[in-house]
């Protein structure tokens, strides 16, 4: 009896480090909204914004970047499927292996189809994982299940969505994790110091469990600003040998060429001197640009489009954003920047220095107009 208790107890002993390690696991990044859903179906998003690249750059880069990560699965199903160069479309499928436990006795995983999209743009790149799958145990005892009914918030969560759901638990933490690094490796592929550069990690890191101090997934931070890595060679010494090659991470712009590049081209322009016809609805985009700080801008697209006009005397810029874009942004900025870029180019002709003007809250479900008084306009 008594080695029976002395038993017992070393193995509690033993266990009670995991039973308070898993009490001390926080999991606050695969929570609600963790998992994105686009009219009910899963969609993992990410925007790239990338100061002075151009989209056939950015096209260029994804669609290495794409290649090479495909690729490393090591399976033919993996590959990319469309590419539209002018739209600046990358379309691939992959399959590989998710793996939630792997030790000496058991392997755990299952396998992953999904589809991998880049949408690029002057500046700017959306990357998407969407059209997840997952296929669990061998020959027979397989069993299929699709992200909708198996990683969502409705599933994965408890009523009160403070708790992942045992049994899925294991499948979203997973998943989220996958879909960052999919993201950071894109993010790293856009900030190469040259298309020749871009590389594909080995996958062979793995999430380390336990992590106490969660940070929100990349995936679910919002826009991320792109800098790049410039390759400098040291000059080789009288009489020495070559010295190595020294990647330092730059801005891809200053924030002054940011806004006003005026060695590049543009003239600047008395705004009050600008004529309607520089920017017309439906001849190119406008592209808002919201802070200075190469490191912190925010970059969205007046989907509704957007004109030039006067107001009590003042020029004036009217940009226009869809009901079901994000307005906060605009809202909380009290100046900001609108770059127009005329179809198919990918360097804008005008970039207007805008001050903020009050304008009227829209009806609900409206188009939001937003109105700025142009302090600087540069002209290409």
């Amino acid at each position: 009896m008594k080695r029976t208790t002395k038993l017992l107890f070393v193995l509690a002993c033993l266990c009670m480090p995991l039973i308070l390690h898993a009490q001390k696991r926080d999991d606050s990044k695969y929570l609600a909204g963790a998992v994105p859903e686009v009219d009910g179906k899963v969609v993992f998003s990410k925007e790239f914004s990338i100061p002075g690249m151009s989209q056939d750059e950015i096209f260029e880069r994804m669609q290495k970047w794409m290649q090479i990560r495909l690729k490393r699965n090591q399976n033919e199903t993996s590959r990319i499927v469309f590419t539209d160069k002018e739209k600046g479309q990358v379309i691939g499928i992959g399959e590989e292996w998710i793996v939630f436990q792997s030790t000496a006795l058991a392997l755990d995983r299952t396998r992953v189809q999904y589809q991998l999209g880049a949408f690029c743009q002057p500046e700017a790149c959306e990357l998407r994982i969407e059209k997840i799958r997952y296929t669990y145990g061998e020959g027979r005892d397989q069993e299929k299940y699709m992200a909708e009914e198996w990683i969502t918030d409705e599933y994965a969560l408890n009523k009160s969505q403070t708790k992942l759901v045992r049994g899925l638990a294991k499948w979203r933490r997973k998943t989220v994790d996958f879909a960052d690094a999919l993201c950071a490796e894109a993010a790293d592929a856009l900030s190469a110091a040259s298309i020749d550069q871009i590389i594909a990690s080995t996958g062979e890191e793995e999430t380390k469990e336990g992590n106490e101090q969660p940070v929100k997934a990349i995936v679910n931070a919002g826009p991320t600003v792109i800098t790049s890595k410039k390759e400098v060679i040291q000059a080789t010494p009288t009489g020495g040998q070559e010295q190595p090659k020294v990647t330092v991470a730059t801005p891809v712009v200053t924030a002054q060429s940011a806004t006003s590049p005026a060695s590049n081209g543009y003239k600047e322009t008395d705004p009050t001197q600008l004529t309607s016809d520089l920017i017309q609805v439906g001849s190119g985009k406008l592209v808002i640009v919201i802070g200075t700080d190469a490191f912190n801008m925010t970059m969205m697209t007046a989907n509704a489009g957007g004109s030039l006009g006067k107001m009590s005397g003042k020029p004036v810029i009217y940009t226009i954003l869809t009901p079901e874009q994000n307005h906060a942004p605009m809202d909380q900025a009290d100046t900001y920047t609108v770059r127009f870029y005329p179809n198919g180019q990918e360097e804008p002709t005008v970039i207007l220095e805008c001050k903020k003007l009050p304008s009227q809250a829209p009806m609900e479900g409206q188009p939001r107009m937003y109105i700025g008084e142009i302090l600087k306009a540069m002209v290409k």
